[in-house]
Formats: structure tokens, C-alpha cells, sequence
């Protein structure tokens, strides 16, 4: 039965309290799922859930699925919900989990043939487009920089539909030996940049392992990671249009490594 929630200050709802100025970190022991949508794929993820907070109205409709979870489910008025989270809750579900140890680049590395790798990406609403991208186009895992965004922020995790928490992801402590690490595993490894002396995307051959790189907005990839990278790789373009936002272009580069449905 849900447990009703009558004040912003109750305790039981700690994990949902000031959600919008709240900055996450991957030290966090957990995260903050948001809307119907999100929360049913985490339900559906591996990931083990704390708690619920809902509007009382979602609550009736999202019952079937989450009573049987076993967690705590809170409801309150979307007025109470408003001064827990601190703005306006207006998909009026929320659902708290618990944060994993990330996965070692090893194991997520055995038996992949699709890598993602990204290099000082801060925008933690990009990391959620893009992981979305990776699963839907059959990427085997993402691989982030000690310096890229949280990617299981709130926003990160709205963005993506919940998919990152489909996706396997890995937080490198250390920079850029894992791309020797990962070419030494058997993965050819391509540096995304517009440089016009860059190979033709399409003009590649298609290796059985792939790890696609790419770098932050504006900065691309550093000089140390361009070093260790195999292969320059460019997107062709038209009209003089010299590059693309980073979720648009690496959603290409995956679509035109993307191994066949059922391959």
C-alpha cells in the first residue's frame, strides 16, 4: 500500500528532496529516475530501487507496475511534491535507486564488438542523447573520461528515455591508457574530428571490433588522445558545413558501424 506524504520535511523522502539545485556525483550512493516512461525502464533495468515518489493520480496508474517491486511507494499532492524536489513535478513520478560499483573496462570489453568511447564531455544532457543512440544502434557499452558528466544525473537518465540505465557504462580513472588498453583487446579505435585530412567515414572498412572516440564540443580530443587513436575519421560533408552537435554526429558514426539487427 502506498505511504502518504503530508510534508516536505518528512524523512522517508530524503532522496527526492532539492532535486533541482542538487548536483550529482558519481560518488553518490544513489540516483533519481523521472516520469512514467523512465521509471518503467528502470524497473526493468538491473538496478535495485529505494523508493517511489508519486502523484497520487499516477500512483492509480502506475500500480500494476510498481507494487510489485517491493519498494516503498510514496504519494503526495503535486504541491507537496513541488517543495520536495523544488520545482514542479508535472510527470509526477519519481523513483529513487541505488547506484552500482562502475564496471570494469575488462569485462564489459569481453565479448563486445561496439565501443563508445567519450573524452571531456560535460554536458550531461548530450551523454543521455548519446547513450540512447548507443543502445538503440547496438554499441555494446560507453566508456567515459574521468572528467565527463555524471551519467546518471537526472537529466542525463530523462534524456535518454532511460536507456543508460540499459547500457553499460564505464568511468575510466585514469586517461588516455584505456585507449591502448581497449586497441590491445583486438578494437580498431576511431578519433571523430572534422579535420579534412581525416579518413571518409564511409570509406573505412569495417573491422569485427570498432571503439568510436570523440571528444567534448568545440574542444574535440585532446592531443594525448588523438596519439594513441588508430585512425582519424570525418564525416563528410556538404554546403561547407564544417561539423555537427556531438550527439548528431555520433549518432551517424554508430549508424554506419552499427553491426546488422540480430548480428
Amino acid at each position: 500500500m502506498p505511504i502518504e506524504i503530508e510534508s516536505a520535511d518528512d524523512p522517508r523522502v530524503a532522496d527526492f528532496v532539492g532535486l533541482r539545485e542538487r548536483a550529482t556525483s558519481p560518488e553518490d550512493k544513489f540516483f533519481i529516475a523521472e516520469s512514467s516512461l523512465v521509471v518503467r525502464r528502470l524497473i526493468t533495468s538491473s538496478f535495485q530501487i529505494r523508493s517511489f515518489l508519486l502523484a497520487r493520480a499516477k500512483y492509480e496508474r502506475m500500480k500494476a507496475v510498481i507494487d510489485p517491486v517491493g519498494a516503498p511507494i510514496y504519494v503526495a499532492e503535486a504541491e507537496i511534491m513541488k517543495q520536495i524536489a523544488g520545482f514542479n513535478v508535472h510527470r509526477g513520478v519519481l523513483a529513487s535507486a541505488r547506484r552500482r560499483p562502475t564496471p570494469a573496462l575488462f569485462d564489459v570489453m569481453s565479448g563486445a564488438r561496439r565501443l563508445l568511447v567519450l573524452e571531456g564531455s560535460n554536458d550531461a544532457e548530450n551523454i543521455g542523447a548519446i547513450a540512447r543512440s548507443a543502445l538503440a544502434l547496438g554499441f555494446d557499452a560507453l566508456v567515459l573520461d574521468p572528467t565527463c558528466a555524471d551519467p546518471y544525473s537526472r537529466r542525463a537518465i530523462r534524456v535518454s528515455m532511460g536507456e543508460i540505465l540499459h547500457l553499460p557504462v564505464v568511468r575510466c580513472s585514469q586517461w588516455p591508457d584505456p585507449l591502448e588498453f581497449i586497441a590491445k583487446g583486438g578494437f580498431e579505435t576511431w578519433a571523430l574530428t572534422p579535420s579534412p585530412t581525416a579518413n571518409n567515414l564511409y570509406e573505412m572498412g569495417m573491422p569485427e571490433k570498432v571503439a568510436l572516440v570523440a571528444g567534448a564540443e568545440g574542444a574535440g580530443l585532446s592531443a594525448a588522445a588523438r596519439r594513441i587513436t588508430q585512425f582519424d575519421v570525418r564525416i563528410p560533408m556538404h554546403r561547407g558545413v564544417d561539423s555537427l552537435n556531438l550527439g548528431h554526429a555520433l549518432a551517424i558514426a554508430m549508424a554506419a558501424t552499427a553491426l546488422p539487427v540480430g548480428g
